[in-house]
């Protein structure tokens, strides 16, 4: 059963760091891509990034260029988001999603429908 868990979330000042995992397990990560979501009150789900299968290509939304990094760990079947000098408009839940289409690449990462198994998400909070 293909299951992915979101941790690391939390309350934080602007500024400040975090580290989100996602750990998937009922399959092996290597050769799925994965994408991080996010979704604020009253907003839609929109992409923050994206890791590929095929050759760890990576791709940010433009707001977290710079500030976010994804990576991935194949021996824990884990992937990382780490956020630094974080923003109050960076408050969301964060989700990471999989796919077994497209061959493990970022092809339209962005779009919500492209993914087949979510996670439950992880709250991010960014307030002084």
């Amino acid at each position: 059963q293909v299951q992915l868990v979101e941790s690391g979330g939390g309350l934080v000042q602007p500024g400040g760091s975090l580290r989100l995992s996602c750990a998937a397990s009922g399959f092996t990560l290597d050769y799925y891509t994965i994408g991080w979501f996010r979704q604020a009150p009253g907003k839609e789900r929109e992409g923050v990034s994206c890791i590929s299968s095929s050759d760890a290509s990576t791709y940010y939304a433009d707001s977290v260029k710079g500030r976010f990094a994804i990576s991935r760990d194949n021996a824990k079947n884990t992937v990382y988001l780490q956020m630094n000098s974080l923003k109050p408009e960076d408050t969301a839940v964060y989700y990471c999603a999989t796919r077994v289409r497209y061959s493990g690449s970022c092809y339209a990462w962005r779009s919500r429908s492209e993914y087949d198994y979510w996670g439950q998400g992880t709250q991010v909070t960014v307030s002084s």
